[in-house]
C-alpha cells in the first residue's frame, strides 16, 4: 500500500508531499490562482509520472534485449481541455531520445509495449480521454 502525506509549507498553496520513503515533491498552483511558484502544479506532476513510468518500462525492456543505452531523454508536452472544470489532459506528445547502440525497431516496440501494456500512468490518462502520441529518435554511437 502506498502512502503520501501533504503538508502546507509556503503561502496558501505551497505544499510538500512526502512518501513512505521520505521522498519530497513540492507542489503549488500558478500565480493567477494565488500560488508562489514554490513547486510543480499537480497536473504537471502527472506528465512527470508519465515520463518516469514509461521510461522505467522502456529502459528495462531494452536492457533485457541487450541494447546499450548511453543517454536517454524524454520530453513530454501536453494540452488540456480549455474552459472546463476539471480541465483534463486531452493531447499529450512524448519524444523519446535514446543514444547508444540501440536498434530503432526494438526501441519503438519497447515504447509501444509500455504505452499499451505496462505503464499504469499512460493507461490511466488514456482511459480519462487523453490521446498520447509518441516519437522515438535514436542517436547511434
Amino acid at each position: 500500500m502506498a502512502k503520501v502525506v501533504l503538508k502546507r509549507v509556503k503561502g496558501d498553496y505551497g505544499f510538500d508531499t512526502v512518501n513512505e520513503n521520505g521522498t519530497v515533491i513540492k507542489l503549488d498552483t500558478n500565480a493567477e490562482m494565488g500560488g508562489t511558484e514554490y513547486g510543480a502544479r499537480p497536473m504537471q506532476v502527472l506528465l512527470n509520472a508519465l515520463a518516469g513510468c514509461a521510461s522505467i518500462d522502456v529502459i528495462s525492456i531494452l536492457k533485457k534485449q541487450r541494447q546499450e543505452i548511453t543517454d536517454y531523454t524524454v520530453t513530454v508536452t501536453g494540452e488540456r481541455e480549455p474552459g472546463v472544470e476539471p480541465s483534463l489532459w486531452k493531447h499529450i506528445e512524448m519524444v523519446f531520445e535514446i543514444s547508444g547502440k540501440v536498434d530503432e525497431g526494438k526501441a519503438r516496440r519497447a515504447v509501444e509495449i509500455s504505452m499499451n501494456k505496462y505503464c499504469s500512468v499512460a493507461v490511466t490518462l488514456t482511459k480519462a480521454g487523453a490521446a498520447i502520441d509518441t516519437k522515438v529518435i535514436i542517436h547511434n554511437a
